[in-house]
């Protein structure tokens, strides 16, 4: 089953913008994965693999200040403090996950394991069934 544009804007709480921004985003970053693995000539380090993915973090975090702020304008204090609460939360949880990751592929080393470098996405997957049973 698909979701529909409008159902996955309740869901995961990003502006349609910001959808469009993530999936622009994950083509450039398997674009660029793509060049590293194939030993291409480009020298990229994982740093740079990754910083398609910092960068939409660091516009969808600017973009939902701005959200915030005019419902803050608005008048509905609530609102706002959700919104931003819920979009910090996913896009740390996030930037947990793929700076951990980067770090283990740039180090070669045993630690940290697998496990600690997923346990964000497990939160933000408990999180998101949170919220999809709160949208219905």
């Amino acid at each position: 089953m698909l979701f529909s544009l409008r159902e996955l804007v309740q869901w995961l709480g990003f502006a349609t913008f910001e959808i469009f921004l993530n999936l622009l985003v994950l083509v450039v970053f398997s674009v660029l994965l793509v060049l590293k693995v194939d030993n291409t000539g480009f020298s990229l380090t994982w740093w740079n693999i990754f910083i398609p993915f910092f960068i939409a973090a660091s516009l969808s975090t600017y973009l939902s200040t701005i959200v915030s702020v005019q419902l803050l304008q608005d008048g509905e204090k609530h609102l706002a403090v959700l919104c931003i609460f819920w979009i910090l939360t996913i896009l740390s949880l996030k930037f947990i996950f793929e700076m951990v990751l980067c770090q283990k592929l740039v180090e070669q080393t045993r630690e940290p394991w697998y496990g600690l470098i997923m346990s964000p996405i497990f939160i933000l997957l408990q999180f998101l069934m949170i919220q999809a049973c709160r949208v219905n």
